[in-house]
């Protein structure tokens, strides 16, 4: 019998080891029906979300277990849940192999620690494992904690040991991570966002007021046109892309795919186009030049919602590469000068006929005037008869009853100009009036399951939870916080809604230190860590590196696979005195003084690190919940205890806590305050309880509450429904202010699972999504100033002549009538989308086109000089690590596969199958030259290493005309490593160079050189 491969995933998914052949599709579906339910008989059903992207798919786990004494229910069938909006019971090849997963041979079972210079694992106990970890983490805080900086600011910062958190842990296992963290003084606290979607919330928060996808899954089914650039979503995110092919398939949208390779979207698509790696921002600059060249904008539009009209400050230039305010010598930006006119009474002069030189539709203007579609196809070797095919396609949605959406992922915040490329999307979004629109919006794929909840949550090295900032070392009182944070109303009769960040930031600190955070003491301000300089995970691999950082504390996420230049991270753990991993499955980062010959060629007798490793639970053990990319916060529930020894991620940290505290009270030690008055109130403080945590990140009202008319709208005790509702006198808390609402006195809304359509593919019903369960941010931009739906056919909302009420709840006041003047980017100064993003990136207003760190080029056609960001991140010491056009004249750029998913999948026996080894993707052009066929071992290096895999020779990769010059692009595939169930590989980011975003700095991983050699 011969089978597909997706018969094949079909049928593993309901588990070979029991299949009959009727579900083999060897009897009729009504025999395979009935074998499911015998296979299903007494099982327990429960509701859970996959572990892998950020789709957010359902699933129903089936588990056996008579509840007797010793008899523990196991899983042994999972599949997709027919009832969820999104997935509607599908599952990708990811999500099928899910039951091996969580039985993979490579779960921990037992505590080990692999003492300096030992050779092997050696078990131990819990009791053994915590004791030891407490006393290591306090020694170092007791030798290291800065109460005082040297300006004699108190500072309260322990900087020499680090946090790393999962982000496919629970948004309550993240809110504990920050308690945690940020009650020890650390200021080390990141997340795997740091590595993958970080420029999404510096692109988009800027452009629009928040960093989020502005859409949702089932909203791209209403787009007309569909544009996916930057990323794959039909082998990344297989499930959430069936919403592209039905509005190719019901909507009759036209769907383009811009990207380096012609991969499996670019296979359903209605075009496809190359581009060169790293030339983005040029394609989407020339997008925007071409709309306003041929006047294809949506006037009305672009006048009422974008700041088009305001007016720049006389002092803002830009020249040659290079904004106003810059010092060469800091390599830094004043960006003072990125500001608009104001007039006498503090509001932005604007001129409403756009003709002003310095209006921003004006400068914009200018600024893209050099990317003509000849200098598009220069750069990104993109053919300019497909360029202006594009540009054409997105131009006719200019028009009111036309959207398109943009998908994008890692293929834009992978580059050093990743936050930038993203401010260029929105550019061209703003410009034809798809922002708010049904069908349109930029919709940003994250990956991870819940990278989108660790970011909200703040688990980041200067945030706090809800997008407020960790203090400055310089703002010494809660005052001068939020003197500098709470941003000044820029047009007048606008919301500005962090306005409000007082009541955010109190109700934070309510929530962190209970009731020892009192007015006199400014709610335990004090206490939280200042930040001087950035501990990401970029300047913390520098700082193991050179012998300055001593522990590390890594939950769930695999840094030495993860993070860029590989070799440089193995060679800083081998610096520390302590690593604590902390993960269900064994990982190349707590193996990484392991001796695996070329794949990890190290000694372990002189590598002095303490390894200790933590089996802790994965998805399908835990309650409690995950943002998926629309925001979506879904409950979950375990379907079985974690198997062995493992433990809740909570359950470790709670006690290690415990622990930590236990030792200062016996025997004192430096700077105990705020440890001690951090709120671990728990029912366990050793083992919180995922609701009790939620309920805490939720809020509750600390006394009556009442509104303006005298209204009582909670009393004390209540949990609280909705963020308008805190205060900044410390009667509410909520340690996370967006996520308010997610738990009220009626019950945990994230467990709803009421599917009911309100129109357009909305089930406001199911879960909860934050803000306030909006599921389509800036909705209100949907209708005009008056009040009229752009396009009748998208009545999203409507005035009943009260308030504003419709499929979705609004972005806006909801008292605010039509032509109040209340603009729709309710979260930004001015209330509007910004076209001119101001002083909050710290490379520029406008994008730019900026050449990789690693060019294929000798020049930027657009500047003299280098044509390379002024203010990308790299440290001095590794300069001599970038290669040159010359030694490496080959662009490699990542990507993941359908079948596999970052480094966990390789330890799922159904995944290992069907990709079991390593292989690189080549041009025909490329393998003649070097006399490479199919199948043969090919060696690919930059200047930092070199990996060897089967050359896969295809069509998919082509060879580009750049600058006058051929450029061959490299293909490279991440998911392999030296452990899992697939054969060994290389880390493929042993070939990334250690440069950054300037905003975020995530890492370039798309845009690097190297040689491509047979082997």
């Amino acid at each position: 019998m011969q089978i597909s491969r997706r018969q094949f995933f079909k049928i593993s998914s309901a588990g070979l080891g029991t299949s009959s052949l009727a579900a083999l599709g060897m009897a009729p579906a009504l025999a395979q029906a009935e074998v499911r339910q015998y296979k299903l008989l007494r099982a327990k059903e429960t509701r859970n979300n996959c572990t892998y992207c950020s789709v957010g798919c359902g699933v129903l786990m089936y588990s056996l277990g008579d509840g007797a004494k010793n008899a523990k229910a196991k899983i042994f069938h999972i599949e997709g849940d027919p009832d969820h909006p999104v997935s509607r019971g599908s599952l990708c090849p990811k999500g099928s192999g899910l039951i091996d997963y969580i039985n993979s041979p490579q779960r921990l079972k037992y505590p080990e620690v692999r003492e300096a210079g030992s050779k092997e694992w050696k078990r131990i106990s819990w009791d053994e494992a915590i004791d030891r970890i407490a006393r290591l983490m306090k020694d170092d805080r007791d030798a290291n904690f800065i109460e005082k900086n040297e300006k004699g600011q108190l500072v309260n910062r322990w900087a020499t040991t680090g946090f790393l958190g999962s982000s496919a842990a629970s948004n309550e296992t993240g809110i504990l991570d920050v308690k945690f963290a940020r009650g020890l003084g650390m200021v080390h606290l990141e997340n795997q966002a740091r590595l993958c979607h970080g420029p999404s919330v510096a692109g988009l928060a800027p452009s629009f007021g928040r960093g989020a996808m502005t859409n949702n899954w089932v909203d791209i089914k209403n787009a007309d046109v569909i544009l996916v650039m930057g990323g794959n979503p039909a082998e990344a995110h297989p499930v959430g892309f069936k919403w592209a092919v039905e509005a190719k398939t019901k909507n009759k949208a036209y769907m383009m795919v811009v990207d380096p390779r012609f991969n499996r979207t670019a296979a359903v698509a209605d075009f496809y186009s190359p581009i060169r790696a790293g030339a983005d921002s040029a394609f989407l600059l020339g997008v925007a030049n071409y709309l306003l060249n041929n006047d294809k904008i949506q006037h009305e539009y672009v006048k009422a919602y974008t700041n088009a009209p305001l007016i720049v400050r006389e002092d803002y230039s830009f020249d040659d590469g290079l904004f106003s305010g810059y010092d060469a010598d800091k390599r830094a930006y004043d960006r003072s000068s990125w500001a608009y006119e104001l007039g006498a009474d503090g509001y932005a002069l604007r001129d409403d006929s756009l003709q002003h030189p310095r209006s921003v539709f004006q400068l914009l203007k200018k600024h893209v005037a050099r990317y003509t579609p000849e200098m598009v196809s220069s750069i990104c070797g993109t053919p300019k008869e497909d360029f202006l095919h594009i540009c054409e396609k997105l131009a006719a949605t200019c028009v009111p009853d036309r959207t398109t959406s943009i998908l994008y992922a890692l293929g834009w915040t992978h580059h050093v100009g990743g936050s930038q490329i993203i401010r260029a999307s929105a550019i061209v979004q703003l410009l034809l009036g798809n922002i708010g629109m049904p069908g349109g919006g930029i919709n940003a794929l994250r990956g991870h399951s819940n990278v989108q909840g660790f970011t909200d949550l703040g688990v980041l090295t200067t945030m706090l939870p809800g997008y407020l900032t960790l203090p400055h070392e310089n703002q010494q009182s809660l005052k001068a916080y939020l003197d500098e944070r709470t941003p000044k109303t820029l047009v007048a009769n606008q919301v500005n809604f962090w306005r409000n960040t007082p009541k955010f930031m109190v109700s934070f600190l309510k929530g962190m230190y209970g009731d020892k955070a009192t007015a006199g003491n400014d709610f335990g301000y004090h206490w939280l860590p200042k930040w001087d300089r950035s501990y990401d995970v970029m300047a913390f691999v520098e700082q193991m590196h050179k012998g300055k950082a001593n522990g590390y504390v890594i939950q769930g996420f695999n840094v030495i696979a993860a993070a860029a230049s590989s070799g440089k991270v193995r060679e800083g753990l081998a610096k520390l005195k302590f690593l604590v991993v902390i993960d269900p499955l064994q990982t190349e980062t707590a193996s990484f003084w392991e001796n695996h010959g070329e794949f990890n060629d190290v000694n372990p007798a002189e590598i002095q690190t303490t390894v200790f490793r933590l089996p802790s639970s994965c998805f399908a053990e835990e309650d409690g919940s995950i943002a998926n990319s629309g925001r979506w916060l879904q409950w979950h529930w375990a379907g079985q205890v974690p198997p062995f020894e493992a433990r809740h991620d909570g359950k470790i940290l709670g006690s290690l806590l415990m622990k930590i505290r236990e030792l200062y009270e016996k025997e004192g030690g430096t700077c105990p305050e705020p440890l001690m008055s951090l709120d671990w109130n728990y029912h366990d403080p050793k083992d919180p309880h995922p609701e009790e945590v939620a309920k805490q990140a939720n809020g509750y009202a600390l006394a009556d509450l009442f509104d303006d008319k005298g209204n009582q709208i909670a009393k004390k005790g209540d949990l609280l429904s909705s963020f308008a509702h805190l205060r900044d006198d410390g009667t509410t808390t909520s340690l996370c202010w967006i996520y308010t609402g997610q738990w009220t006195q009626a019950g945990n809304m994230m467990a709803r699972r009421d599917n009911t359509d309100t129109g357009f593919g909305n089930t406001p019903g199911w879960a909860f999504a934050w803000p306030a369960n909006r599921r389509l941010l800036y909705n209100r931009a949907s209708l005009d100033p008056a009040g009229k739906p752009w396009d009748p056919k998208r009545a999203f909302l409507h005035w009943d002549g009260a308030k504003w009420t419709g499929a979705d709840v609004p972005d806006y006041p909801v008292g605010s009538p039509p032509n109040s003047g209340v603009s729709p980017f309710i979260m930004l100064q001015d209330g509007v989308g910004h076209l001119f993003s101001m002083g909050a990136l710290v490379d520029g207003p406008f994008p730019e086109h900026y050449e990789p760190e690693e060019s294929p080029i000798p020049a930027n056609p657009l500047h003299s000089g280098s044509g390379k960001s002024p203010v990308v991140r790299i440290f001095k010491d590794d300069l001599p690590s970038f290669g040159s056009r010359e030694d490496f004249p080959c662009v490699a750029t990542s990507y993941s596969i359908t079948e596999m998913f970052r480094h966990w999948t390789k330890h799922s026996r159904l995944n290992a199958i069907v990709q079991p080894e390593q292989f690189v993707e080549i041009s025909e052009k490329l393998a003649a030259s070097k006399g490479i066929v199919a199948g043969d071992m090919v060696k690919v290096a930059s200047k930092r290493g070199y990996i060897r895999g089967k050359a896969v020779v295809t069509k998919r990769v082509m060879t580009l005309k750049v600058a006058g010059q051929e450029v061959e692009q490299v293909g490279i595939p991440v998911h392999w490593g030296f452990e899992g169930t697939t054969r060994k590989g290389f880390l493929a980011n042993v070939l990334s160079p250690r440069v950054g975003d300037a905003n975020t700095h995530t890492p370039e991983y798309k845009a690097f050189l190297v040689s491509v050699e047979k082997a």
